[in-house]
């Protein structure tokens, strides 16, 4: 490895803000510089929905293929995007503390979501949010759109969609300010996708030694915990990541609660499972059972998380979950 860090990114500007942050963070604990290498991914070239060109990879095949390459040296990704199936030859070698993982609804005027008028317009290209605007609101029209952050608060300004909904890391990310409104959704009434508001770095296997040791620096023990969970739940259920599904995790006084739902494409159907799981000495244990650690798989976190995560996803699917899912 060069004296130089390559991290590879893609171009939009969300994604070089956010690989700004991590790089700005490499500087400092490495004393390396960290230099950007923007790469294209087809979810930047393909203008098409999201719900049509699925979720698998769309905006992380390309740039793993340039780090297998040897382009660069590791990259940044938003941790929602990612399929959960790690790729031969690359590991996530650190998840830096979350940022807000809630939804938010951009207006003119500051009017919620709930109280547009029918026939108002509400921009969002994600099957799960379409599912959530007409859960909350079965009289507006979703309109299925795509673009940068800028270009759909404009059409909010100018009036084309009188809403977007956007997510409050990627806003407060690029420092994005707007005279518009925001409605901040509670993450209890609208769960967001697994890893909203996390980053995944992920590097090759084989890297050298000094950059695993610097990017496990800028790990957060309770961010992997919790989205190791979130991204459980969703592989539990079989389904991309762009399935209308939604999961958070966060850690409490009583250990790690998990909520997650699946919701069918046109709103009508929500099905919900939501649950706690304490933690004692490393192990995340069913909440009063006192025998979750043999449970879980013994003494690892990550394998506690990934067995709680699909745990939930096996009680989703005897909900019935499977019948709103696509399958990838």
């Amino acid at each position: 490895m060069s004296s130089v860090i390559r991290l590879g990114t893609r171009r939009s500007a969300l994604a070089q803000a956010q690989s700004g942050h991590v790089a700005v963070a490499l500087q400092e604990v490495s004393g390396r510089q960290v230099e950007l290498v923007p790469i294209t991914s087809e979810g930047d070239t393909n203008r098409a929905s999201l719900s049509e060109i699925g979720g698998q990879g769309v905006f992380a095949t390309r740039l793993r293929e340039a780090l297998l390459r040897g382009e660069c040296d590791l990259l940044v990704h938003s941790l929602k995007d990612l399929p959960t199936a790690q790729p031969d030859g690359l590991v996530i070698a650190a998840m830096p503390p979350r940022v807000d993982a809630r939804d938010v609804v951009i207006t003119r005027d500051g009017t919620p979501l709930a109280e547009l008028p029918a026939g108002s317009r509400v921009g969002t290209g994600a099957p799960r949010r379409i599912a959530q605007v007409r859960r909350r609101n079965p009289g507006v029209e979703v309109v299925d759109i795509r673009g940068n952050v800028d270009s759909r608060l404009e059409r909010v300004a100018s009036g084309e969609l009188d809403a977007v909904i956007l997510a409050a890391a990627g806003l407060s990310r690029l420092g994005a300010d707007s005279p518009l409104r925001r409605e901040e959704l509670a993450l209890a009434e609208w769960p967001t996708a697994p890893g909203q508001g996390s980053l995944a770095v992920e590097t090759t296997a084989d890297a050298p030694a000094e950059l695993r040791a610097w990017l496990a620096e800028l790990d957060a023990a309770a961010t992997r915990i919790a989205v190791t969970a979130e991204r459980a739940v969703l592989a539990g259920l079989d389904a991309g990541c762009q399935a209308p599904m939604a999961a958070h995790a966060v850690q409490t006084d009583a250990g790690l609660h998990l909520q997650a739902a699946v919701f069918a494409p046109d709103g009508g159907r929500r099905i919900d499972f939501e649950v706690t799981e304490a933690l004692d000495e490393g192990y995340i244990r069913r909440n009063g059972s006192g025998n979750g650690a043999d449970a879980a798989g013994g003494a690892d976190p990550m394998h506690a998380a990934r067995a709680f995560g699909m745990s939930v996803a096996h009680r989703l699917l005897e909900q019935g979950a499977a019948d709103l899912l696509p399958r990838e």
